[in-house]
């Protein structure tokens, strides 16, 4: 179901987190659970993957993470503070230790002059951390940038322990 690449960066993302004895959270929006899908693909990663949220509407972010409507109204979904919130509200709803975020436009369709396909935003959260984010614009179809999307979430995950 996902490539080889993929497979070794999550296989070595979980045993990196188990070492550490940390849990980890998604909340993921494009990118519609493939984070903790590619994460819970690898046998026994029940001990380090503590739950995924897959919040594609404002409504779902809102009433799951407890992101702040006003964040939506204001940036939209797609943008550093709804990803920023997003991140910490799967830690804080979770008993996970980290969470990452994904929020972004994968198309072909919901682009606009200053949120082009491709853009995705990213957050990650750590308890006793600065939560993180960092914005990407990635090429391609769909499935590209939903690919891509997983790969930087997981580079994200793995820096986070670096």
């Amino acid at each position: 179901m996902f490539s080889d690449s993929i497979r070794l960066a999550s296989t070595e993302l979980l045993e990196r987190y188990r070492r550490a004895g940390l849990k980890i959270a998604t909340a993921e929006s494009c990118t519609g659970g493939l984070v903790a899908a590619a994460l819970t693909a690898i046998a026994g990663s029940s001990d380090v993957v503590e739950r995924g949220f897959v919040t594609y509407t404002n409504e779902a972010k809102e009433q799951q993470l407890g992101v702040p409507r006003l964040a939506l109204l204001s940036y939209g979904a797609v943008s550093e503070p709804v990803a920023r919130a997003m991140a910490a509200g799967a830690l804080r709803e979770s008993l996970a230790d980290v969470a990452v975020s994904v929020t972004g436009i994968a198309g072909p369709g919901g682009a606009t002059a200053d949120k082009p396909v491709g853009l995705v935003h990213f957050g990650l959260a750590r308890h006793g951390h600065e939560t993180l984010a960092e914005r990407h614009v990635f090429p391609g179809d769909r499935d590209a940038v939903r690919a891509a999307a997983l790969a930087t979430a997981l580079a994200l995950l793995r820096r986070r322990l670096d």
